[in-house]
């Protein structure tokens, strides 16, 4: 397994129940990458990236050394969309969708009381969730008239967005986030309307994009992501693909979206 994080094994899940179950990003791990080779008889190489796929030789460079296969499977996951005017540096405004970007918010949101997220889908309102249950203020902001609009039915949507509401959450809907700007305090997110709304840090849950980057390159097919069959067998013999970078039948299904 060549991964390029740390190897450690943890539920995703648990991005977004770490505030009420109140543990850090130590206590979400299951097993660190020694456990994990000693349980499954394997090697792990951590902090790693493939540089090219040889998929007619059946080979892989890995920090400029051939590897071949005989099967190989292509779990690269997807990354969050970015918003454009928020800097790669920004110690204020996170995606979260990793074991690090965890422990980086976490670490940033000690003292804090005041979050703001952008987008109002599942990954928004399980933080917003997640955030009201950890006494934290929340403010979501989404371009839709309902939470989770793609996912449920009008009624179950308002259900949720009473819930989150009785519980405290504030919501800006059929908004869309023009600006964020940081401050010595906190941040300041500009809405389309001209509504300012003062936080202390924010969260951007706007989607994600599969990773198909190493896959097209290697002249592996792709399309919104890495394109298979119902095998998971991609264009390439004895390459498959997995997880949120896989596509089937068309379909990209992001970590949990309706069929």
């Amino acid at each position: 397994m060549i991964t390029q994080d740390d190897g450690s094994a943890y539920s995703k899940p648990m991005l977004s129940t770490g505030f009420t179950k109140n543990k850090d990003a130590e206590a979400l791990v299951m097993s660190n990458a020694v456990q994990m080779s000693e349980q499954l008889n394997m090697s792990i190489r951590t902090q790693t990236s493939v540089q090219n796929i040889d998929t007619e030789k059946q080979t892989i460079l890995v920090d400029n050394e051939t590897i071949e296969y005989s099967k190989l499977v292509l779990a690269t996951g997807a990354s969050p969309f970015k918003l454009k005017f928020v800097k790669p540096e920004s110690d204020r405004i996170f995606s979260i969708n990793d074991l690090d970007d965890y422990r980086a918010f976490r670490t940033a949101s000690q003292g804090k009381k005041h979050v703001a997220i952008v987008g109002t889908g599942l990954i928004g309102c399980e933080y917003a969730n997640d955030l009201l249950n950890g006494e934290y203020e929340v403010s979501l902001i989404g371009l839709s008239q309902h939470v989770l609009d793609t996912m449920l039915p009008p009624e179950a949507s308002e259900c949720v967005t009473k819930s989150l509401s009785d519980a405290g959450a504030n919501f800006y809907f059929e908004r869309s986030v023009v600006d964020i700007q940081e401050t010595v305090d906190g941040v300041i997110v500009e809405l389309d309307n001209g509504e300012k709304i003062s936080a202390d840090i924010a969260i951007s849950a706007i989607g994600l994009a599969p990773n198909t980057k190493l896959a097209s390159e290697s002249g592996i097919e792709t399309n919104k992501g890495i394109t298979c069959d119902r095998s998971l067998e991609t264009s390439a013999k004895n390459v498959y693909t997995l997880g949120d970078c896989a596509e089937v039948d068309g379909m990209v299904m992001l970590y949990v979206l309706p069929m």
